[in-house]
């Protein structure tokens, strides 16, 4: 069962709470305003309470529906509620000592993002210059206790799908701004070379940096135009998280402001349940101001491979040979084309084909095909031998070998590879639409049955933007973090990149596709397909609950210590901030 939502008056809630810190001092354990940062090892006689005092204090402080009843009108409740934020605002400005900016006007762009379907209006926008600025904004609304409804969302690239970066008359602090006022350090001498960055800072521009000292990230995103603190909370998974793992996954060191305001250093060894907490965390511990990221010798350049299936056996087969092996391919990914017979002569543009006839009607042959996105990095010294190389790997595939298309071009034009479509969508005015996304991870034993259901019955006409499917590896990943992963080694990554039409009633609508979102949803579910979301969205707590399955418990233990008063992110939907009125 959920934790249940309590309707209580401001007399009876303190009555509760006070009741609740005798408790909790009767056991010995800590104030619930107390923030460990490394929690001791639970005693029996604290595990014997600690689900009893989860749901209190859950209850208490993250999902109470406090009773309004008891107020005189909704109309003297709306008109409090806003004298009170006006008057918060208004000590913001005075009682903070800022070396940058909090704005209070023009903040439409804050409550915009790229899933472009959720627009809700801050009551500002701090644009930070340093960490204390950011610090000092959480520490003040985390004094004012729950008498001030404000909340605080960091936002990056604003590249989120629901909102998950707003925050609705809160603060929303400007990251990539932030990102660029502070600089780059780079540590590229002994084994474990790094750089030390903002996390407001740009993959993109991470990457043109590096590239100066020879080195590069491990693992990247698909898409380089976000920030550090934003695929960090997440996950940041590409084609190459079979071999490095996600972006998590490649970090030595955290710089974080938790929810209560205090700035901590957090490593693997130091901090640690913070350090884990926050990677993959979806924003709930901590803003993410600084990450030491792993680093690697850079190549010069990239053979970009892609290769057609007609049979989805053969293709799942070939892709799951090629993460398994250490000494392939150095990317591995793959998408799905439903009826896009008109997408070979945009490849052409951009790739040598073997046999251009033949591919042809490969494609015209039927609806659905299935692609192998395959790369391979070599450097100048290397421009020999690659050519016979690449050779005896493809020869290990079973791929039509009429639709073997290949392109040499640059490390940089390959990872940056999807911000040239952006920049076409941009000229046509597609970008900025509506993208209802879908990214489910789905275990290895279910690939096929999931297959079956969405390729054979769901989307068997068009599909309004790309579907990548490809395997990845956890038994080589670190599973300390607050990422959730179905429980199998090997699954696969199915994203649906929808783009919707603002004006269509057809099926390139929002609805259509929203609807089409929800009947895969169903199937897994009435199917029992394990999966899982990634980049998750969902409504109610318990929803929630049984994403994170068994990793919940934690999760609530660590909101409860590193952010209490629900301050951070309320765009994920998770917990709701408690408030009440005096």
């Amino acid at each position: 069962m959920p934790f249940p939502f309590i309707r209580l008056s401001h007399s009876s809630l303190f009555s509760k709470i006070s009741n609740t810190i005798s408790f909790l001092y009767n056991y010995k354990l800590e104030k619930p305003t107390s923030f460990s940062l490394s929690p001791p090892p639970p005693t029996t006689t604290m595990l014997k309470h600690n689900t009893l005092i989860f749901k209190i204090l859950t209850a208490l402080i993250l999902g109470c529906d406090f009773h309004r009843s008891r107020i005189s009108s909704t109309t003297n409740f709306a008109t409090s509620t806003t004298n009170l934020l006006h008057a918060t605002l208004t000590s913001l400005m005075t009682e903070l000592k800022l070396s940058g900016e909090l704005q209070f006007d023009n903040l439409h762009h804050a409550a915009k993002d790229f899933g472009n379907r959720y627009h809700l209006l801050p009551a500002a926008i701090l644009h930070p210059k340093s960490v204390s600025d950011i610090s000092s904004l959480i520490t003040y609304i985390f004094q004012m206790g729950p008498t001030s409804g404000l909340t605080v969302a960091a936002r990056g690239h604003g590249h989120s799908l629901e909102g998950q970066a707003q925050a609705h008359h809160g603060v929303v602090v400007n990251m990539e701004s932030f990102g660029q006022s502070q600089g780059m350090q780079f540590h590229i001498h002994g084994d474990k070379p790094f750089v030390d960055v903002s996390g407001g800072a740009l993959w993109i521009n991470i990457l043109h940096e590096s590239l100066k000292h020879g080195f590069a990230p491990k693992s990247w995103t698909d898409y380089l135009h976000l920030t550090v603190g934003g695929t960090l909370s997440n996950a940041g998974i590409s084609g190459q998280a079979f071999r490095h793992g996600p972006q998590i996954n490649n970090v030595y060191q955290l710089q974080v402001v938790t929810g209560t305001g205090q700035v901590v250093t957090c490593t693997e060894d130091m901090n640690s349940d913070l350090f884990y907490g926050v990677l993959g965390g979806l924003g709930q511990f901590g803003i993410i101001t600084r990450a030491h990221i792993s680093l690697e010798p850079a190549p010069k350049m990239v053979k970009w491979i892609r290769v057609l299936y007609s049979d989805f056996t053969t293709f799942t087969k070939d892709q799951e040979k090629l993460i398994s092996s250490d000494s392939s391919f150095d990317y591995v990914e793959g998408f799905v084309l439903i009826n896009r017979t008109g997408l070979l002569n945009n490849w052409r543009s951009s790739f040598k084909c073997k046999d251009p006839v033949q591919a042809s009607r490969f494609f015209s042959d039927g609806k659905t095909v299935f692609c192998l996105e395959i790369a391979k990095y070599f450097k100048q010294e290397d421009v020999e031998t690659i050519d016979k190389k690449i050779e005896m790997y493809l020869s290990k595939l079973n791929y039509n070998e009429s639709t073997l298309f290949v392109s040499e071009v640059s490390y940089v034009e390959f990872l940056d590879r999807v911000h040239v479509s952006e920049l076409k969508l941009q000229e046509k005015g597609l970008w900025d639409v509506p993208h209802p996304w879908l990214n489910l991870l789905v275990p290895k034993s279910k690939i096929h049955k999931f297959a079956s259901e969405v390729f054979g019955k769901i989307l068997t006409d068009t599909s309004n933007g790309p579907i990548l499917i490809y395997p990845v590896d956890k038994s080589r990943w670190n599973t300390k973090t607050s990422m959730v992963t179905p429980t199998e080694d090997i699954f696969y990554l199915v994203a649906f990149l929808s783009s919707a039409m603002p004006s269509s009633e057809g099926t390139d609508s929002l609805e259509y596709i929203l609807s089409q979102n929800k009947k895969i949803l169903e199937v897994c579910e009435t199917a029992k397909l394990e999966t899982k979301q990634y980049l998750p969205h969902y409504n109610t707590q318990e929803e929630w609950r049984t994403h994170f399955g068994s990793q919940w418990d934690v999760f609530v233990r660590r909101k409860l210590s590193y952010d209490p008063l629900a301050i951070l992110t309320p765009g994920q939907r998770i917990f709701q901030k408690a408030t009440t009125y005096l």
